[in-house]
């Protein structure tokens, strides 16, 4: 039986027709799973590398994550839906116990079994109405549908630096960042304030002889915790409050609490808070008041043992970070697969190909809050729509026709900066709104508490999608 096909043997060309293919066994990949088995629709995950945690785990070659990194969110809004996070972690987890905590979920619902690991994707080409996937280890599988959740964060973005040839100290992009000990003995620059780049900055605080960190830009900076709360608990409070007021409102309160960060050598934000994604991070704040990180302008060009800036300053620097973000990228799919857009895939909610049949991407977008709840809605809507095709419902025509004609806007009314960075930004709030209207429309349900439990207490090696699928009813 299909239902009871494995992904043990892919040597040759195997039949999965009504199965399921999701890319990357991180954070969107898992949820996706989890989602897929508990409408009971076959899938396979293939993961590049020997575990599930994507760039969590450090050891993976290419993930950007480094040793004193924590958790951007708190553990209290940043969960899988009905897996909260330990009661023993800290507000901010370390990226260790956020990896602990990922695989400790997939082994929950039994994911691991549905896991290809050590299996790269060279290519995916659509077959007719299947999807043909090759692996570089030689095997491949033609399967009814792909689910990208390879993430966003694999692919540098290394500016070109005027001067670089002839600069006698070293220059790294922030990807290849571990240890605090890389600082030690030397003059560090970090270039670029988003939340790694201000984390790096307050590493080479500590370590390095001086450290200096180059903004192009003002920013907001949120302190982790406001009024004893972590910033993202106290902000969820204020869901009620229209976008334009907790703009204002959270502006007095920045203003009252950080103060005037020009006084520190900050650019002044030239937008309002929320227009771009904030930077949640206090000790940086701290670094620069006591003088251990010095904050400059945009960089002119590297100069033999200097690095000139903007403002006609210059600095001798021994080591220059780049922490200049990341190409989005579908390396193993051609690029006629999606619509790309300043660098982002087009797709409708972020989620559906508008021009492809069964293929879908999760994870391909930004927001201001939490992603993991979020990530198991969105895969709550995929699952139902897949599972909607699957029964012939009225309301998979339905939504097809949205898929290709609606093109809402997520941003809750708040102005974006015009960036590319922002071209896919959603307001979490508004998406939230949107798509519960939408499933409502469809008679898809919304996640209910508990709904998973039965994963956790069925033989998951004897269980049936017959079973799965009637209980989810």
């Amino acid at each position: 039986m299909k239902e009871q096909a494995t992904i043990s043997n892919l040597n040759e060309v195997q039949d999965y027709s009504g199965y399921y293919c999701i890319v990357g066994a991180g954070p969107a990949g898992l949820s996706m799973a989890r989602s897929l088995k508990m409408k009971g629709i076959p899938f396979h995950v293939i993961e590049r590398y020997k575990d599930v945690g994507g760039i969590w785990d450090i050891e993976n070659p290419g993930s950007p994550m480094y040793k004193s990194a924590h958790f951007i969110s708190s553990k209290y809004l940043s969960n899988y839906a009905d897996y909260p996070m330990p009661e023993k972690y800290p507000d901010y987890p370390s990226n260790r116990q956020i990896l602990e905590y990922h695989r400790s979920f997939a082994k929950e619902y039994d994911l691991y079994r549905h896991i290809k690991f050590n299996s790269s994707v060279e290519s995916i080409q659509q077959k007719g109405s299947k999807w043909l996937v090759k692996l570089e280890n030689g095997g491949s599988g033609l399967y009814e549908g792909i689910i990208c959740a390879s993430g966003i964060t694999w692919s540098p973005n290394i500016p070109k630096l005027q001067g670089i040839e002839t600069f006698k100290g070293e220059v790294i992009h922030s990807v290849k960042y571990k240890d605090i000990s890389t600082f030690r003995g030397k003059r560090v620059l970090v270039v670029g304030a988003g939340n790694s780049g201000c984390d790096i900055a307050c590493d080479a605080g500590v370590a390095a002889d001086q450290a200096f960190i180059s903004v192009r830009r003002g920013y907001y900076f949120i302190p982790k915790h406001i009024l004893g709360m972590p910033a993202d608990v106290f902000g969820d409070g204020a869901h009620w409050i229209p976008n334009w007021f907790s703009q204002w409102v959270f502006g007095v309160i920045l203003k009252f609490l950080v103060g005037d960060l020009t006084k520190i050598g900050l650019p002044a934000p030239d937008h309002k808070i929320f227009e771009t994604h904030p930077i949640v991070n206090d000790q940086l704040i701290h670094n620069l008041r006591h003088g251990d990180v010095i904050a400059k302008g945009d960089i002119s060009k590297l100069n033999g043992e200097f690095v000139e800036f903007k403002d006609g300053s210059k600095e001798k620097i021994d080591l220059v970070v780049l922490a200049t973000g990341y190409h989005w990228a579908i390396p193993y799919m051609e690029e006629k697969y999606f619509e790309w857009k300043n660098g982002r895939p087009e797709l409708y909610l972020t989620l559906f190909n508008r021009n492809y049949e069964n293929l879908y991407a999760l994870g391909y977008m930004e927001t201001d809050g939490g992603a993991y709840k979020m990530f198991d809605e969105m895969a709550n809507l995929i699952s139902s729509y897949i599972d909607s095709k699957r029964k012939g419902d009225v309301s998979a025509k339905k939504f097809e026709s949205l898929i290709r004609n609606d093109r809402p806007l997520l941003n809750g009314g708040i102005h974006y900066l015009n960036t590319g960075r922002h071209s896919v930004y959603v307001n979490q709030v508004a998406y939230k709104k949107y798509r519960s209207k939408i499933q409502r429309k469809m008679g898809w349900p919304e996640l209910k508490t508990g709904q998973f439990d039965i994963l956790k207490k069925v033989d998951n090696s004897s269980a049936t999608s017959a079973n799965l699928a009637q209980a989810n009813g």
